[in-house]
């Protein structure tokens, strides 16, 4: 539930930047450089859409691992980008290959050995290495490894021909014309059995898709990277220099904390629960969010993700310690934002929706997105106090202030006599933000993949973005 602080509380809402837009503290700081000569202006990016990699994010832009990292390329190359979604890997490869795009991604497997010159796509270095695993239907008999699936049909998609020559006792069915996130799709809704897909898309979707689940790592980690033709070789070094410089700026494995290893799961049963209510109850409130989001720039799937872990779209929900209404929000809270009834549901969604604003308007500007809203629906939860309480303390554990990831770890500890007694506002139970947090990002999740945006938004992302 949202507490306030006890300073005033500053009405300011100013606030521009897209969750999934502005990750400035990610930037590459390299913007001498400029783009290859054959880049006047636009790059063009043939993608496969991943629940991990690229996915349509908050305010319709782009979401996932490659969509940012080639959203900061651009930006320190002054170029604008334009993706151009494909149904599988094959068809991102053959359109970098036929000149349609300048480079292809999206969880594409790089080649087990360096490509020969006349090889007829080029590999920048390694982006990440991810895991692939073995998934199958809920319905379905657990493998524990390959050998309880000998004779067994297995799917599986581009870039594993290493894993398959390895187990010839599997009955393997190419499934290379699927994204990951469809051929995942196959094995929840019971046409497939068995299936390898990386892990990160594999967790993704697991509060998504409820019925399948993770049996085995089928091989050791692989190397993605992205494609480009051969007559682009001025590309692929840049590109390279670009990613060289993405990896010893953190920015590399800041994405990969943020979209390959997702803090915390929604259990299964709420996650059930929680896309039955999208389909029966958002339609009702839909509006009511949409509202919120025009009065205070808080995406409006995020303010519905927060009212269903404070109240499950509820108004009359009542809470352990007695609060109640739709946003849980407490009477001294009420009282300040100006809410008479904390039980009507638009009053309380249109305050708390403002009260995150000036939130997040509150904390030092060099705070950038993602961390800044994390940080703020902390706050929203436990307090702004306390939460600089927990900021303090990750500077005294010698982590960063300023990122939620290590926050996160510090809040616990303002429950500990050793550490509340040194806190200016005292003891809190720190473990709470951390799982409401945890929580709202996992619907909102769901809700950016199940719901479309406000509006339609085109996916030129502009290099100032």
């Amino acid at each position: 539930m949202p507490r306030l602080d006890r300073k005033r509380w500053c009405r300011t809402t100013t606030w521009a930047t897209a969750l999934t837009v502005a990750i400035g503290a990610l930037l590459v700081c390299d913007r001498t450089s400029e783009a290859p000569p054959a880049l006047t202006r636009a790059l063009i990016v043939a993608v496969v859409a991943g629940p991990s990699t690229w996915y349509p994010g908050a305010h319709g832009r782009p979401a996932g691992f490659d969509a940012d990292l080639v959203a900061r390329y651009a930006e320190s190359r002054g170029l604008t980008v334009q993706f151009v979604e494909a149904n599988d890997a094959s068809s991102v490869l053959r359109s970098v290959a036929s000149g349609e795009a300048h480079v292809a991604v999206g969880g594409l497997y790089a080649p087990p050995r360096a490509p020969s010159d006349d090889a007829p796509l080029l590999w920048t270095q390694a982006t990440f290495a991810v895991e692939p695993v073995v998934i199958y239907n809920v319905e379905a008999r657990k493998p524990r490894s390959f050998k309880d699936l000998a004779h067994t049909e297995v799917a599986h998609t581009a870039g594993l021909d290493a894993v398959i020559a390895a187990h010839d006792e599997v009955n393997w069915r190419d499934a290379s014309n699927l994204s990951h996130h469809a051929l995942i799709a196959q094995v929840s809704d019971g046409d497939v059995d068995y299936a390898v897909v990386p892990a990160a898309d594999a967790f993704a979707m697991r509060n998504m898709l409820p019925d399948y689940d993770i049996a085995f790592a089928a091989d050791h980690r692989r190397d993605l990277a992205w494609a480009v033709a051969p007559q682009r070789r001025a590309l692929l070094e840049d590109l390279d220099r670009f990613l060289a410089a993405a990896r010893e700026e953190r920015l590399i494995g800041r994405l990969a904390s943020l979209y390959f290893e997702p803090p915390g799961q929604v259990e299964r049963i709420d996650a059930a629960a929680f896309r039955d209510r999208v389909r029966t109850d958002l339609p009702r409130f839909r509006a009511l969010f949409e509202q919120a989001q025009a009065v205070s720039s808080i995406e409006w799937r995020l303010v519905a993700a927060i009212a269903y872990q404070e109240s499950q779209w509820d108004a009359n929900a009542t809470s352990e310690t007695g609060v109640r209404g739709f946003m849980q929000i407490t009477e001294e809270t009420a009282s300040h934002l100006g809410v008479s009834d904390r039980l009507d549901p638009a009053a309380a969604t249109l305050a708390a929706a403002r009260y995150v604003a000036a939130l997040k308007a509150k904390l030092p500007a060099r705070i950038k997105e993602p961390d800044r809203t994390w940080l703020a629906l902390a706050a929203f939860n436990i307090g702004a106090g306390h939460l600089e309480d927990a900021r303090v303390l990750a500077q005294r554990q010698k982590l960063n202030p300023d990122l939620w990831s290590d926050v996160r770890q510090a809040l616990p500890l303002l429950a500990l006599p050793e550490h509340y007694e040194l806190a200016k506002n005292g003891y809190a139970r720190g473990g709470m933000p951390v799982v409401f947090v945890d929580r709202v990002r996992a619907f909102h999740d769901i809700l950016l993949r199940q719901a479309p945006p406000r509006r339609l938004e085109t996916l030129l992302v502009a290099a100032d973005r």
